[in-house]
């Protein structure tokens, strides 16, 4: 069996009409296996859009009020303790060669 004879190609819901399908499944005007059957698509395509609706609003409502969370830069973090600790191991040595060149200059 080709994919021309028996399956249908999945079909592209643009970001509004799945807006819709969400809006109308979960105010109750239509059921999931009714959506489905109207947008031509399978029951998991509403379910999977319901589940999405769920997590993206439980993460935006999880966020705390003001400025948008910026993303770390893990890389930049890292490299700045580096310039912290090799900062702290120069101002040691030089310590050292002062102490060294000082009791050199002594005999």
């Amino acid at each position: 069996m080709t994919v021309s004879e028996g399956r249908r190609r999945p079909k592209k819901l643009s970001a509004e009409t799945k807006w819709e399908i969400y809006l109308q499944v979960a105010g109750g005007e239509i059921t999931q296996a009714d959506a489905a059957r109207k947008w031509g698509v399978d029951v998991s395509t509403i379910i999977s859009i319901r589940r999405t609706v769920k997590d993206a609003a439980l993460a935006a409502l999880a966020r705390k009020p003001g400025r948008p969370a910026t993303e770390r830069n893990w890389e930049l973090e890292a490299a700045r303790a580096e310039i912290g600790q090799l900062t702290e191991a120069i101002k040691v040595q030089a310590i050292e060669l002062a102490i060294v060149r000082g009791k050199s200059g002594w005999d």
